[in-house]
């Protein structure tokens, strides 16, 4: 109730959201209530895996907002429920290998026994540094190694150390310094609400710089002290969906209500089976492309198929998937194949969703949906004497209930484990597959004010460098930085020849920042006529380096005749 409060408020105060992240979409409550948007009956999104008898942890909802008006909704929740009870949540960072290294290096100074007694002695950053880009990553982890399995698993690194008696001191100071919390942050989600004071109830600081109060209890230790969690996360593709949005109405007068889009237009289906997916959400990749290219979806519900099997282990299946799709491969289901045809059809037999393996648990071997949940998180730990529990109970209830022989249902039991390592919550894959297909037909009917709204929340300038690539395939003109037609963010503008193009936004400019109301509230008086007019009006509103900036792109071009003039 507390969550659909907030929400409901949001979607008041025109605060665009999103349909829900994680298994909360499996909720039909949360459906009723508007917290999510997504009919988790017509997707077949199970309510257990959100909530069941047998999960002890509170429910817990990750809502996405607009990341320009996310601070809105927090500051709701403090005038809504009192300040005093409302506070984000502190995080600790620990020091990895290489940061020891470093950090070590920096604050401490060793004693080495040499020939000639007791010598103090320190180790360079330098030093440091080099042997921190000896510690490779583990396998298949963005984790760098840990100092002892750098030293066991890295012979330059090992050799380094043993090369004298002081590199040796150095990493064992270095080890005690390894997963110590080094610094503090706040959470970039998490919220706390009470139903008393916080003081009450937990430690709790304050950050004057940000008027901030947390709880000095992290994620995991606030919920065990009794406290409810909630996810804020703020998402780009939201704000820039709603500005596509505002960009339509201003130019057409048209009020699109984008959550009321059909999601079976083939035309829109179309740009995903054609790879044309530069820019619509977590679809833009270059493997993703191909697997789009390879499925050709025609279906709402295969996208939600592509993008749960697009990670890594499941995207072993997608040839498979995409052979079956077009009839040049028959679809495998475990046996027997009435027993788990039902649930499996859609994805040709893979155990693609975690949903999948609860199902086939609950007919086969007779679980609860609960129970079920309670196996699947057990296959994806892989922890064996959990795994060794739940397949003699697996085993025995596929004898009883479906009169398994004990050799099939333990075959069938490591067919479902070998798929719960990696299967994906078909409910968050549906949520973000609604988003993806938003974006998709923005870009379909509306690519001059999609690709605006793009660049308008771009920062890395070979992102924009691809979006200006995928504006030629896609026939979408982009006209350059003008001083009298731009604004500070790109917009549309429909040329001579009636086609709507993309008009270059000063703010891309480089150097040219802050706010320009005032240039702006003088260009409204009327067009700058020529290179003196503007010098006149404008004085002081801009700064040297910034018209020389304007000037080398060629912002006055149509004041005067060449870039050369403009510059001096």
């Amino acid at each position: 109730l507390i969550v659909a409060d907030f929400i409901q408020w949001s979607i008041a105060q025109g605060i665009p959201v999103g349909p829900g992240r994680g298994s909360g979409a499996g909720s039909i409550v949360a459906y009723a209530l508007r917290i999510t948007n997504l009919d988790p009956m017509r997707f077949k999104l199970l309510f257990e895996r959100f909530l069941n008898p047998d999960r002890v942890s509170m429910p817990d909802f990750d809502i996405d907002f607009c990341q320009d008006r996310r601070g809105e909704v927090i500051q709701y929740v403090r005038d809504r429920y009192g300040a005093d009870r409302v506070a984000q949540i502190v995080t600790f960072m620990n020091s990895k290998s290489k940061t020891a290294l470093k950090d070590t290096a920096r604050r401490c100074s060793f004693q080495a026994m040499g020939a000639g007694g007791i010598q103090t002695q320190s180790i360079s950053h330098r030093d440091a540094d080099h042997l921190s880009k000896m510690i490779p990553n583990r396998e298949g982890s963005a984790e760098p190694m840990t100092l002892a399995e750098a030293y066991v698993n890295v012979p330059e690194f090992r050799d380094e150390i043993e090369s004298s008696p002081h590199k040796k001191h150095f990493l064992k100071l270095a080890s005690s310094m390894e997963g110590t919390y080094r610094s503090s942050s706040t959470h970039a989600a998490g919220i706390v609400i009470a139903g008393e004071p916080l003081v009450d109830l937990v430690p709790v600081g304050y950050n004057e710089k940000d008027s901030i109060t947390y709880s000095q209890l992290n994620m995991k230790d606030v919920e065990s002290a009794g406290l409810v969690k909630f996810d804020f996360l703020g998402l780009k593709t939201l704000s820039i969906i709603r500005t596509a949005l505002d960009y339509i109405r201003n130019r057409t007068g048209k009020v699109i209500d984008i959550d009321a889009i059909p999601l079976d237009d083939p035309t829109v289906l179309k740009i995903f089976a054609d790879g044309n997916t530069t820019g619509p959400f977590q679809f833009e990749s270059a493997g993703m492309k191909k697997a789009l290219r390879s499925i050709k979806p025609t279906r709402f519900e295969e996208l939600i198929a592509i993008n749960a099997l697009y990670r890594p282990g499941p995207m072993d299946q997608i040839p498979h998937f995409a052979a079956c799709k077009h009839g040049e491969e028959e679809a495998h289901y475990p046996e027997p194949v009435a027993k788990t045809r039902e649930f499996l059809e859609e994805t040709f037999g893979i155990m693609v969703y975690q949903e999948q393996v609860m199902q086939v648990a609950q007919t086969v071997a007779g679980y609860t949906l609960g129970a079920a949940d309670l196996l699947r998180r057990a296959m994806g730990k892989k922890i064996k004497e959990e795994m060794d529990k739940q397949r003699e109970a697996f085993v025995q209830g596929a004898v009883s209930h479906s009169g398994y022989s004990k050799s099939a249902a333990s075959d069938l039991f490591d067919t479902i484990a070998k798929f719960a390592e990696y299967g994906f919550n078909k409910s968050h894959a549906a949520a973000y597959s609604y988003v993806a297909y938003q974006t998709a037909w923005l870009k379909r009917y509306y690519p001059a004010e999609f690709f605006c709204a793009l660049f308008s929340y771009e920062q890395h300038a070979e992102n924009m460098a691809l979006y200006k690539q995928d504006m030629d395939h896609n026939g979408i003109p982009m006209l350059p930085p003008n001083i009298n037609r731009s604004w500070p963010k790109f917009m549309p503008e429909v040329t001579s020849e009636g086609k709507v193009a993309v008009r270059f936004g000063l703010g891309a400019v480089k150097g040219i920042t802050g706010d320009m109301s005032d240039f702006l509230a003088e260009r409204s008086r009327g067009a700058f006529k020529n290179l003196i007019d503007f010098a006149t009006r404008t004085s002081g509103m801009l700064n040297k380096t910034q018209v020389e900036r304007l000037a080398d792109v060629g912002a006055f071009s149509t004041l005067c005749e060449n870039r050369t003039e403009a510059a001096r």
